[in-house]
């Protein structure tokens, strides 16, 4: 198999805004323009060559914002990560333009491809990959009809899922670019027909009936997961994210829960991911 397109995030400029945009003055049809992260009232336009005009434009048209600053920079130093094939368990997560040169001797196993775009991460972090081990052991041993992933980000928990064999995916995040990347990559890997990715706040979403739950998240956002009143109604649960400090806390709130907490994992001292069950028997 080789790859049908060519890595579109070797050169990053990245112009900062000190607000929201209100008027865009054309980046739909700027062939270079690859996303725009909001964060705190803060705004990153990416694009893969420069594109000073079109930043100044930006801050004319919209004369509440001002351009604070223009980084330039490669994909791997944005990610803080080299964008490259790996695997978890039997699972392979490769970016399109870099496929293992043995994918086709290895059919039986899965395969993810996994575009990371211009949402921070590669999929390499410990919690992503220990909540990917953790999504494989639950699906080689029991049946996982409905996931929510709460936090998607570039989705890859969830093409993971899937790719398993959970029949029906939701993947949500708050950030509009984070969705905008999952969707891509659940087009990429033909999946459009067992994982919806959407936007919405994930304490919102506890009341969706699944028979798993992850939320690799924000403390801040995972204590109101816990506190809702129907997540001890599901069967699984990931919760990862955690610095230690943090997942005592959490720890010590589901010990108050009639919850069973099956493991916390934390292989690196830093970063935890905790597995538990809910009242819900397994099927």
């Amino acid at each position: 198999m080789k790859p049908a397109i060519k890595n579109p995030y070797e050169h990053l400029h990245i112009y900062n805004f000190d607000g929201i945009p209100a008027k865009d003055p054309g980046l739909g049809g700027c062939k270079s323009y690859l996303g725009t992260w909001e964060e705190d009232g803060t705004v990153f336009v990416f694009f893969n060559e420069p594109e000073d005009q079109l930043a100044a434009k930006i801050a004319a048209v919209n004369p509440h914002i001002h351009l604070v600053d223009h980084y330039e920079m490669d994909g791997e130093t944005w990610h803080g990560d080299r964008i490259e094939p790996y695997q978890v368990e039997n699972l392979t997560i490769a970016p399109p333009w870099d496929l293992p040169k043995d994918t086709d001797e290895k059919k039986s196993e899965p395969l993810v491809l996994m575009d990371p775009g211009v949402v921070f991460g590669t999929g390499r972090h410990q919690t992503t990959e220990d909540c990917l081990t953790l999504i494989h052991r639950i699906l080689s041993k029991h049946r996982v009809e409905r996931m929510v992933d709460i936090g998607t980000g570039t989705g890859l928990l969830a093409l993971g899922a899937a790719a398993l064999g959970c029949r029906q995916v939701f993947a949500l995040d708050f950030n509009a670019l984070a969705v905008k990347t999952c969707l891509n990559n659940v087009r990429l890997n033909q999946l459009e027909d067992r994982i919806l990715a959407f936007q919405a706040r994930g304490e919102q979403m506890v009341p969706m009936p699944c028979d798993l739950l992850v939320a690799n998240i924000h403390y801040d956002v995972m204590q109101h997961i816990i506190a809702h009143p129907d997540f001890i109604k599901k069967q699984w649960f990931i919760l990862s994210g955690l610095l230690n400090s943090e997942a005592k806390k959490v720890m010590a709130n589901l010990r108050t829960l009639p919850v069973h907490i099956v493991e916390r994992r934390c292989p690196d001292g830093i970063w935890n991911t905790i597995l538990g069950k809910g009242l819900v028997k397994d099927a």
